[in-house]
């Protein structure tokens, strides 16, 4: 019988979303809110070779996000570095950045 590999694990959609899958959360009303937040937490999916329209933007954000707080990301959770982006991001967005890497790295 052939092994089927399971898809990379999820850590923050499914307790943020209650979805179980990637292509189930795509089709969430919610998650241009949270994807990048996946992304920032989740190096086990190739998150730059997917061409969805949502998840290009939350990498980017997530890009964003990692290169302003890289030493804040890198001291809570271990991930490969993503890209740096020097571009803007929403300091209204701090409180729930802070608390996907608590939750991420609780969760661990």
């Amino acid at each position: 019988m052939p092994q089927t590999s399971a898809p990379p694990p999820l850590r923050l959609l499914p307790a943020y979303l209650g979805v179980a899958s990637l292509d189930e959360a795509l089709r969430h009303p919610r998650i241009t809110r949270i994807l990048w937040l996946e992304i920032l937490v989740n190096d086990a999916i190739e998150w730059s070779s997917l061409a969805h329209p949502s998840v290009r933007q939350a990498y980017q954000t997530a890009c964003r996000w990692y290169t302003t707080y890289r030493t804040l990301v890198s001291s809570c959770i271990a991930r490969t570095p993503l890209p740096e982006d020097h571009g803007p991001i929403d300091d209204r967005l701090y409180r729930q950045f802070a608390e996907a890497l608590e939750f991420a790295r609780a969760h661990a």
